[in-house]
Order: C-alpha cells, then structure tokens, then sequence
C-alpha cells in the first residue's frame, strides 16, 4: 500500500437504515480505535453510543452520537447517527460537515430501498461515501444480490473492493481486490493474513478485473493501459480510488459484521487512506480557505448545568476559548466522546468541538470573529408530516412548557411547536409519532415536565346555505340608565373562501354612526361559534335598519342586539359544516404507487394525477385532496406501505362542505366538548 502522509483531523459520518447496525459499528472502532476498552451491546447497553434516557429505554438511536478519538496517528471523529426516517435531520445535519459517509446496510437485497432517500441525498449534495454491508453473519442475499439491488438507487457506481471467502456456505474472511491479499476472520480479533484460497482465484481476477474498469471510466490513461493490457500498480490503483472517492464519482463497497468485528479494521485503513482532507472538503462546500477561525454548528444541545453546547467543525484557522466568535464570548471547548466531554484550550481546522454558552448561536450558523464570513449553505428543515397536542399535566408547569419547548427546537430544527388559534390548543409538529413522543420524554427528563399528547382538534368551520334577514332588539331597564339597540341585518353566504364582510345601508340616522362599529363587533364575537358550535365564515351582513333611544342606547346595547341577531337568525339560514381539504404531494417509489388509490379511498380523498419525480428515476408524484381529518396518521400508513421511504408534502387548500353521518358525528362530538367543557 502507499505510504501515507500525515492527514489533520477528519470526520466521517455513520448513517443508515434502522436496525442496520451502525452503533454497533460504531463502538467496534471505538474499541479498535482505543477511545474505550470495551464493547457494548444494543441489548446490554453501548459503551458511548446511545447514552440518553430515550435513546436507552428504546434500543435505539435518538440523536447523534459523537466520539474523537485516533487512528494510527490520525485524529478522527465519527458521528453515529439515528437511522430512524422519523430522526433524519440529524443525519443531515452531520452528513453537511463530515469528509465521508459509511453507509451501512444489510445484506438484504428486498431492503435495499431503504437506503435510497439516503443515497438520494449525498448523491445530489457530491458528499463521498462508502458502502460496508453489515451483519454477514447473517446474510439473506449474498453480495452480489445486494449489490445489483443497492445499484438501482445509487447515481454513482458501486465499487465492490472486496470478495468473500466462504466455508460451508459461510463468509470466513475477504480478499482485497487492490492490494490481492486474503485475511480469515476471528471473532473480536483482528484478522489473520493467509494464501488466497484455490477455488476464489479465478472470481478475485475476475472482481479486479471489474474494479479496474470501473475506475478507467474516469482516467483516460487507465483505459488506454487497460486497453494495452498493462495493469497498473497497486500506487496507482490507490492513487485513483483516492481521487475518485474525493471527487464523489464512485462508492467502494466494503462488507463484515461489526457485532463480531470482521471487516471493520479493512474499512478504518480505507478511510485512513482514501478519505479527503478537511481542505478538500471546505472546497467541495465552497468555502475560503484563508482567512482568519470559521466555524460551523451542526448540532445544538441544552447540557443541564453545562448550558448550551454549540457542536461545530472547524473549517479554518483556530478556534481557541475565552474568543469572541460572532459577538459572542466562547465559555468553554470540549471534546466529546459520547456523553463525556474533555476540555480543551483551542480547536484547530477540522477538529469537532463543543463550544460553551453561545447563547444566539443556531445550528447551522457560520462562527468567526468577525461574524460576517459563511461557511456551507445549511438546508432547510425538514417539513413537518405529524402533530399532536399537548399540555402541561400540573397547571402550575404552563409557564415553562412554553421555554422548554423552545430549547428542543433548538435542538433539533425539525421539530417545532405553535399554539393554534382555531383550536386554542399547543401542537407539537414533528417527522412522525415516535419522533414526538421521543420529545415528550425529553420534556420529563430533561426538564421535569409531563405532558398530557393526544390528537388534535380539526379546525372545522360553518357557514349557511341561504340568506335571511334578521331583526332583534335589546332591552334592559333597571335603576338609572338602561341599555336599548335595534337593528335589522341582512345576512348572506359568500363564496367559499370570501371570509367575512360587513356593511350598512343606514340613512336618516336611524343607527347613529357611533353605534355602527358596535353592531360589527356584535357580530364578529357571534361568529366565534355559530349554531353548530364552529367558527362561521363566508358570509356577508349588512345592517339595513334599526332605531335607538337618546338616553338608553349605548355601543354596548348595540353590541347585544346585533349577537341577538345572528343568534337568532343563523339557525334559519340552513347552516353547514366546512371541513378543512388540503392538498397532498406523495413522494414514493413507483412499484408501490398502484396502492395509492386504496390508502387515499380509505379515508375519503382523492386522486389528482400523478406523474414521474423529476431527477427521481423509479419514483412518482401523486398529487391527492384529502381531508384534515384523515390526515393525522397518514405517515405511519404511507411508511408502513413503502419500506418506510414515503413521504409527502402538504398545503391548506380549501374548506369543503360535509355532510351526512360524519357531519352529524362531529356536531354532536363538538356539543358533548362543549357541553363538559
């Protein structure tokens, strides 16, 4: 192999599927790497990976797990990521500062989609990756199967560096395909150097053969010696795979089981070797290289008594503590691994660090001292697809709910909040329910706050179907003045989406003008909740008479003639339910878009159209209307039908009327709420 040169601090990103085994993968280079003397389990508990309460009580990764360590020299750190869909802004957000990816799969050629969205992702944004097929062990489909299936949602062709050798149909070690040497696996040890087997001869030349091609298709003198049948030396073939993984133009495919260790030492010499430098990626994301500290926040996280710590890579320069970065004052600079932190004096370019108390700072932000200089263009939250409602278990918690949700969202930028002005209840938005009942544990461990979630309310309206006019008086005498208003209204519905309008056909100051604006206020506090217990909209009223008394009028006694009014008058106008109708964009691969029509009957929607995803080859788009009210669960049936790699987008469209059982059924669910409320 070629001799190295010394390389500056590198980061590479962990990411997957659920269940694919990348914890595991990533406390096998711990222990490889040094940084802990011990492995743990997902059923024992990991050593550093996974080490919040949630993370724990589920078995699975929540957030990312960071970890600094060395090897062989070169300083390193990996950034475990969850591989639940409904966690996937932490990956991203690691992904936007790492040099490689190792994407982690499973030798299963039917769960090959799982990856695509991810691959997708690093494929539009030129991020170098590697492939190490996990758990072979255990294989269902053997590596060629996996490979061919993992193909068809890779841009970028898989470069397999490494053949199995089997004994009784069980995968007992590989062959390197650059440097042609065999190695036994040895549970928990490393492997053990020996003859290339007879019967896998002929399949290594075969597997080298196609890796040189590969690689010719981006070196026109390697083709040209190809062509010549001279083949290259292993420098050279290792000079190409370097400048092919920087330039993201291909993805070697490594394989082993990280439970047992096997391959797992082959992947960190390939990383050592062929991952690119911190300049070269500051490069690939378009960021200057001179210049005095930059640095990016790619994760944020509320420590208890350690405050807030901004997790950032630095791109140039030194950052050092006790500096001012972005007219803040860095309170503290730690390495972490996993849950334990050491301190440090400065950070140089390409280290990650934990930077204390940057109170302003938001994930994604550029820091220098200036606080002017930017650093990679951060993408856009995800979207939400999920909500519930929530509200504090003890009154007395309804003040600090609201700042505890806040440093979540900090957090983790795809989960949001808002209180919701047609319901009056606090939505937590989120990629889905574990995703949200994940924050909700927070909330108590954190925080010591328990919430009581549930579904939230529809938005429902109402409106009437014919106009009607409406006379009320009001009239009150007791001792000293009373109260006295008169009016008469005209009251109309409007086209769907007009809202509401309001006008007066007064002459002869019959209504004195100063009572006009009462007459509407009375109107608009009716319109709250109209007889079906819901907000009315698209209507139009007009007061077109009315009489009032030069002691006893007042805008108050207008104010209750005019609720009288529409009180009164409403129940006559043939009043009807609206339900909110939105309009949906599903994203899913096309074998499954035959079952579309189903999931969108089923709960009383319907199909637009649908069409090819640009740039998406093997995905379609079907545009759909549906209902607010069948929106709740959406994503658990679109995941559950898609391999979990489904999604959508969505929009209020418009408000549509309902009837029938389902109108009767929410009247009286909205007269029993109210009745007990």
């Amino acid at each position: 192999m070629a001799i190295k040169d010394p390389s500056g601090p590198r980061v590479a990103a962990i990411v997957g599927p659920y269940l694919c085994g990348k914890t595991a993968l990533f406390e096998s280079i711990l222990v490889m790497t040094g940084a802990v003397g011990r492995k743990g389990t997902s059923k024992d508990g990991y050593a550093v990976g996974d080490g919040s309460p949630e993370a724990r009580a589920r078995q699975m990764s929540t957030e990312i797990n960071i970890a600094s360590t060395e090897y062989l020299g070169d300083p390193w750190t990996f950034l475990d990521c969850p591989g639940s869909i409904e966690m996937i802004q932490e990956p991203i957000n690691a992904l936007m500062v790492a040099d490689t990816a190792v994407v982690v799969c499973e030798p299963d050629a039917s769960r090959a989609l799982t990856v695509a969205r991810l691959l997708k992702f690093l494929s539009e944004n030129g991020i170098p990756h590697i492939l190490f097929i996990n758990k072979m062990d255990t294989a269902i489909s053997s590596i060629k199967e996996t490979l061919e299936a993992l193909q068809a949602f890779s841009d970028r062709p898989l470069v397999l560096r490494e053949i199995p050798i089997r004994e009784d149909d069980k995968i007992v070690g590989h062959v390197d395909l650059v440097s042609e040497r065999a190695f036994q696996w040895t549970p928990g040890k490393p492997s053990d150097l020996i003859e290339i087997p007879g019967e896998v001869k002929d399949r290594e030349q075969e597997a080298r053969t196609e890796l040189l091609e590969s690689l010719a298709d981006f070196d026109d003198e390697l083709l040209e010696n190809l062509l010549e049948d001279v083949i290259p030396t292993t420098e050279e073939i290792y000079a190409s795979l370097i400048e092919d993984l920087r330039q993201s133009l291909i993805v070697p495919v490594f394989f082993g089981s990280a439970e047992n260790d096997n391959g797992v030492r082959r992947l960190l010499k390939a990383l050592r070797h062929e991952c690119p430098k911190v300049a070269a990626t500051a490069e690939r994301l378009g960021i200057n290289g001179t210049g005095g500290a930059l640095a990016q926040v790619f994760k944020t996280v509320h420590a208890g008594h350690a405050g807030k710590l901004s997790f950032a890579r630095v791109w140039r320069g030194e950052v050092k503590d006790g500096m001012r970065l972005n007219g803040e004052r860095v309170s503290g600079l730690h390495r972490a691994l996993g849950q334990k932190h050491d301190k440090l004096s400065q950070a140089g370019a390409g280290q990650v660090a934990a930077l204390g108390r940057m109170e302003k700072v938001a994930t994604g932000a550029a820091l220098s001292e200036s606080g002017n200089d930017t650093a990679a263009d951060w993408p856009q939250p995800r979207k939400p697809l999920f909500s519930l409602s929530v509200h504090a278990e003890h009154r007395e918690d309804e003040v600090k709910l609201t700042g505890a949700l806040a440093k979540l969202a900090q957090e983790d930028p795809s989960f949001s909040y808002e209180p919701n002005r047609d319901t009056h209840e606090l939505l937590l938005w989120g990629q889905g329910e574990m995703h949200l009942l994940v924050s909700i544990d927070r909330l108590k461990n954190k925080y010591n706050l328990a919430v009581i979630s549930g579904r939230p309310q529809v938005p429902y309206k109402e409106t009437i179907r014919k106009p009607i006019s409406q006379h009320a008086r009001h009239k009150k005498q007791s001792g000293g003045h009373g109260e006295f208003g008169d009016v008469h209204l005209d009251i109309k519905p409007l086209p769907r989406g007009s809202g509401f309008e309001f006008d007066n056909t007064i002459t002869g100051g019959v209504v004195p003008r100063q009572y006009i604006p009462a007459v509407e206020n009375g109107v608009k506090e009716f319109m709250v909740r109209g007889p079906l217990g819901f907000p009315v909209v698209d209507i139009s009223v007009t007061l077109t008479d009315g009489q009032f008394h030069a002691v006893d009028s007042s805008e108050m006694a207008f104010r209750k003639a005019a609720g009288q009014a529409m009180r009164e008058g409403l129940p006559n106008g043939k009043p009807v339910l609206l339900e909110p109708i939105f309009q949906v964009e599903i994203i899913l691969p096309n074998e499954f878009t035959s079952k579309i029509q189903r999931l969108v009957s089923g709960r009383r929607g319907q199909i637009l159209g649908f069409d090819a995803k640009p740039a998406w080859e093997g995905w379609d788009e079907v545009s759909v209307q549906l209902p607010q009210s069948e929106m709740h669960d959406l994503i658990i049936e679109l995941r559950s039908m898609t391999l979990g790699v489904g999604s959508f987008e969505w929009k209020f469209d418009h408000l549509q009327e309902l009837s029938g059982k389902e109108a009767d059924d929410v009247v009286s669910q909205r007269k029993a709420a109210l009745a007990g409320g």
